[in-house]
Formats: structure tokens, C-alpha cells, sequence
């Protein structure tokens, strides 16, 4: 389902400080959000979705790339999970670009060298066996 940037961030509790480029936000449960193009995801290995991409790929939102330097940071300091927001480019035709949750994947940042990052994602799998429980397990 397609949403505004701002409806995609707003489903994990965060709000971009962009409401159209906005590229993370840190949600209310601590998570960092982030929203990811398409054109940078690649599938390692099975059951693996692997965003790589680089602060300094887009410099036209200076303010934005700092901001996403920092939660990346704080992110891999803090050991904090990863909820992805998916951009997809409009297609032709199309007046405009898609934003989506992606509410059953988790993302692991797994290298911030200050530019270039890696996180891995991985589909979350139904709830535990506990009545009430809101826990979910990755596979």
C-alpha cells in the first residue's frame, strides 16, 4: 500500500523532519527508521535483505544527510533495531514515488564507516506462543 513519506514513518511511531525526503527518524520505541530506494537493495543470501548505500550519495538535503549520519551512529552504538520504510521511484506513467512499511521486517545495522552502510533485514515470523504476547522472533 502506498502512503506519504510521513503515513509510511508514522505506522513505526517516528516522524522525518523532511515530510518529502526525509531519510530516518528515530521512533518512539528507540528504533531507527529508515527509508530506503529500491535501487540499493540486494539479497545476499536466502532470507536476507540487504540495503548499501552512502551518506554522501545525495547532498542536495545537507541538514537530512547529517541528521542520517547521526541515527546511523547512534544505531550502531546503541545496537538499535531497524524499521524499514521502502521508496520506490515512480514508474512511468506514474505521478509519483511509492512509500511503504515494511512492518514484517527487522534490520541489523551491520557496517557505518561514517559514509557507507549496510543493513540486513530479515522477515520477522508470527508471534511466540503466549497469550498477549507482542513479541515477535526472527527467522
Amino acid at each position: 500500500m502506498s502512503n506519504s513519506l510521513i503515513d509510511a514513518f508514522a505506522q513505526f511511531g517516528a516522524k522525518p523532519k523532511n515530510r518529502l525526503r526525509g531519510r530516518s527518524a528515530i521512533a518512539e520505541d528507540g528504533a531507527l527508521v529508515l527509508s530506503c530506494s529500491t535501487a540499493h537493495f540486494r539479497h545476499p543470501r536466502p532470507g536476507v535483505l540487504r540495503y548499501e548505500d552512502l551518506l554522501s550519495r545525495d547532498l542536495s538535503d545537507r541538514a537530512g544527510t547529517a541528521l542520517l549520519g547521526e541515527h546511523l551512529a547512534l544505531a550502531r552504538d546503541g545496537q538499535l533495531p531497524v524499521r524499514l520504510v521502502v521508496v520506490a521511484k515512480a514508474r512511468e506513467g506514474k505521478p509519483r514515488r511509492s512509500n511503504y512499511a515494511r512492518p514484517d521486517v527487522i534490520g541489523r545495522l551491520t557496517e557505518f564507516d561514517g559514509d557507507h552502510f549496510i543493513v540486513d533485514f530479515t522477515r520477522l515470523v508470527g508471534e511466540l506462543n503466549q497469550p498477549g504476547s507482542t513479541r515477535k522472533r526472527r527467522v
